[in-house]
Formats: C-alpha cells, structure tokens, sequence
C-alpha cells in the first residue's frame, strides 16, 4: 500500500513532454524578447526584469504544480500572458511595464490563496449568501462615489489607489450564482444578477453588464439545461437592447451613441467617434503577417492601447499569426477550463469552473471582436494582458477557482486509483 501511494504521489508532478517543451518555448521566447529591449535600451532596470519575469515564469510553473495539484498546461499559457503583457507594457512605457509585474506576482499569490480556499469550500458555504450582499454592497459604492473615465462611473479612488469594484465582483458573482443554481434556487440567482446589472447600468458600465448577464445566463442554461431558457434569455437581451437604447441616450449615455458609430461606420467618423477603430485596423494591416518587429511597430497613435486596444498593437508589432495564435491560446484555456467543469463530482464545482472559463473567453471574444470592429467598442479588457492591476487580479482569481476545481479533481482520480490499486492487491 505504501508503496501504491509513493508512485501515486509522484503523478502530482506533471511530467508531460509536451507541456514542459512548451513551458521551455514560453521562456526562451519572454527572456528573447526582453533580451532586443535591453539591447535598446542599455540600462539596469530592463536587465533585472528580463532577468525577474522569465524567472517568475519557472518558479509559478515549476513550484506551484509540485505543491498543489495544479494544472501545468493551463498554469503555463496564463503565464505566458502575463509575461507577454509585462513585455509590450514595458515596450509601450517601462514604468506600466514594471506595474505590470508587481501584479504579476501579486496576482499568482491571489491565484494560490484562492487555490486553497476553493479546496477547502465547505468550510465556507453559510458564507456564499453574504457574498452576494457584499457584492452588491461593492457594485454601489462607484454609483455614490465613483471616478468618471471614458464615459462610465465605474472607478474608486482611494488616495493615489484605483480600483474597479465590478473587477473583484465578477468573480463573486459566479461563485455566487452556482450557489443558488447548484442548489435549484433560480429565482434567486435572477434576483442577484437583476441587483448587479442594474447598479452597473447606473454606473454607466454597459460592457461589464454585458458580460455578468451573459455569463448568468450560460451558467443557468448549463445549471437547467433548458434551451428555452437559453432562447428567452437571447430574445430578452435583444428586445431590451433595441428599446433602450434611446432612452438611454437622454440620461447620460452619450459615450453609447459614439460607439455604436464608430462600429456601424468608422471611416466615416475617423475624425472623431471611429478615431480608435480606425488606427486599430491600420495598426493590424500595417503589422501584416509577421509583424514590423518589437520596439519597431508604428501603432502609437491608438489611443489607450495599454488597455482597450493592445491587442492590435501586439499585431503590428508581432503580425496576425501571432494573432491567431494567441487567439488558440485563449480556446485552449477556455476548453482546458470547461474539461475540469465536466470532471467535476460536486455540482456547484461543475458551476464554478464553468463560469469562470466562459467568463475569461467571453470578455475576450468581446475586446477582441471590438478592437477588429466586429462588435463595438465596450471599454472591458483583454485577461491576463491588460494594463490594469484589478483586472490582472481579477483574472488570476478566477484562474485560481479553476485550479482549485483542477486540484480537488485530481485529488479524486488518485484517490480511485489508490482503491483500485488496493483492490488488486488484495485479489
């Protein structure tokens, strides 16, 4: 028996090829990078953090899965996101660059923490419906005495500290939702995410709405299985959408208009409301395939391209087949994501991870459809790349509940194979 649990224990190593292969590409490509920018720059501070973050990068993929039961293909592509977005920050302004890897490192301490409280989530259930309560308490606090940027009231500012509640909500809003859902209570779940959405809509935040009611509405459709549910919820968000979208304009919601012209016809506002759709586009096309090259790229011109629009400017300085390949990263990370939800035993696990995976592909799929004018603008971030140390951390938790779902996964699976591996021994 003894000796079943040593080799059992030795499979908490992840020890696929593959996925080490890749973790060593990761390296050699952040550490290259950061290598062409100390070349430019010759000075101390671009050398020691391309020296931190490719070290960074091998210690959280090496440490962590050996610890806790972690998913290394998963824990590497994060990684590699965070590293690359530390990398063009630094390219665009070393001082955000530099902000970026504190928050890096920040956000793996908040991913392990959350790790470790998901594993142990039954100590914690007579708190899910304070969660809730405490979530809307957060979501009201920008409507009384919120910080106004790019036309949303949805910023606090503490001192020289700013943060985004809606940030640090998301994830209490899936964990709070797969409560209720995991225990049938729909009405409640409706009721919360009803309080949620329309705080944010008084906080003039529509492309955050837009994710929290769809993320609710996946995750009640994956909770139900209802496909009228599903449709209704569809139905409902279009009916709502067409009808106040004019009454919206009369109270305060200008920014809305201008965004919807700069994605029905960009060209025809270059001037003004399609100014950053159009350099978006010129900064992909100008890019081309390969790219002009790190610290060579012509798209400085974008405005907020450290949050909005930074997808576009790592096209044109790295070209659209890094693109594409940085769009399969994030599939990977989504399906890797929703595979944990299906190994789930416990139906509010099976919720979590779900909500969580579709919540990060599903804010993708929206900033990179505005900054490519497939759907307009919405002001959300690209995860994990993003300027901005709340949604950084805001990512990483949510990576954190699918590791810790990850973990209590393969915590079973050893488990069942110990029994077999006993029950054969006794045969």
């Amino acid at each position: 028996m003894r000796k079943n649990k040593k080799r059992l224990n030795k499979k908490r190593i992840n020890k696929n090829p593959l996925v080490n292969k890749l973790a060593f590409t990761i390296v050699l490509f952040i550490f290259s990078g950061f290598a062409m920018l100390t070349v430019k720059n010759m000075d101390m501070q671009t050398l020691v953090i391309s020296i931190a973050v490719p070290l960074i990068f091998l210690m959280s993929t090496t440490l962590i899965p050996k610890i806790f039961f972690a998913d290394k293909l998963l824990l590497s592509l994060v990684n590699f996101l965070c590293s690359l977005g530390v990398l063009v920050l630094y390219r665009m302004d070393p001082a955000k660059g530099v902000n970026h890897a504190i928050n890096y490192v920040v956000g793996l301490i908040t991913m392990v923490v959350i790790m470790l409280v998901v594993k142990n989530l039954s100590r914690f259930r007579k708190l899910f419906p304070i969660i809730g309560l405490f979530s809307i308490a957060m979501l009201a606090l920008p409507v009384v005495a919120g910080k106004e940027i790019g036309g949303a009231k949805a910023w606090i500012q503490i001192g020289s500290i700013g943060f985004q509640p809606s940030e640090v909500v998301k994830i209490m809003l899936v964990v709070a939702n797969a409560y209720f859902l995991s225990k049938k209570k729909i009405f409640y779940s409706m009721a919360f995410t009803g309080m949620c959405l329309l705080l944010l809509v008084l906080q003039r935040d529509l492309g955050t709405a837009l994710l929290y009611y769809v993320v609710t509405l996946v995750m009640m459709f994956v909770a139900s299985g209802s496909w009228a549910l599903l449709a209704g919820g569809v139905i409902g968000a279009g009916a709502v959408a067409v009808l106040g979208y004019s009454l919206l304009k009369r109270i305060g919601f200008a920014h809305l208009e201008r965004r919807l012209l700069a994605w029905l016809n960009p060209w025809g506002n270059y001037k003004d409301a399609g100014y950053q759709t159009v350099q978006s586009l010129l900064a992909i096309v100008n890019g081309g395939a390969f790219g002009l090259g790190l610290g060579a790229g012509n798209a400085s011109q974008i405005p907020v391209k450290e949050t909005d629009f930074i997808f576009p400017f790592i096209l044109n300085e790295f070209g659209m087949i890094f693109g594409v390949c940085l769009v399969l990263i994030y599939i990977i990370i989504f399906l890797r994501g929703i595979a944990v939800a299906m190994r789930c035993n416990h139906r509010m696990h099976s919720l979590m991870a779900a909500g969580c995976s579709f919540f990060i592909a599903f804010q993708t799929f929206v900033i990179i459809g505005g900054n490519i004018n497939m759907l307009p603008i919405t002001g959300v971030t690209l995860p994990f790349v993003s300027y901005g140390g709340t949604s950084l951390l805001s990512s990483m938790g949510m990576m954190g509940v699918i590791q810790g779902i990850a973990s209590i996964n393969k915590r079973h699976i050893m488990q069942d194979e110990l029994l077999a591996d006993i029950g054969e021994g006794l045969a």
